[in-house]
C-alpha cells in the first residue's frame, strides 16, 4: 500500500485494509472512480471522480480494477 503524506499533513492513498488508517486520525474517504459493466458485456472504469478519463473495453471486470489501479497510482497518486 502506498501513502502519500503531504506537507500540511494530509494522506492520500488507495484504499486497502492493509493499514488500520483510523490509525492516522479522522477518515475522509472518497471513490476515486466507478467500474461498470456497459451494454456490449465489456467494462469501463470511469475515473470523473477524480477528474481522469473513461476506460472502456475491457473484457473482464478483474481486468478493469487493474487498469483502475494502475491509473490511480499513476494519475492521482503520484500528483
Amino acid at each position: 500500500m502506498q501513502l502519500v503524506i503531504s506537507t500540511d499533513g494530509t494522506a492520500r492513498c488507495l484504499y486497502s485494509e492493509a493499514i488500520d488508517l483510523h490509525l492516522l486520525g479522522t477518515l475522509d474517504i472518497r471513490r476515486g472512480s466507478h467500474v461498470e459493466p456497459i451494454a456490449s458485456g465489456r467494462w469501463c472504469v470511469d475515473l470523473s471522480p477524480v477528474g481522469g478519463p473513461l476506460l472502456v473495453g475491457f473484457s473482464s471486470r478483474s481486468q478493469a480494477l487493474a487498469a483502475e489501479e494502475a491509473w490511480l497510482l499513476a494519475h492521482w497518486l503520484a500528483r
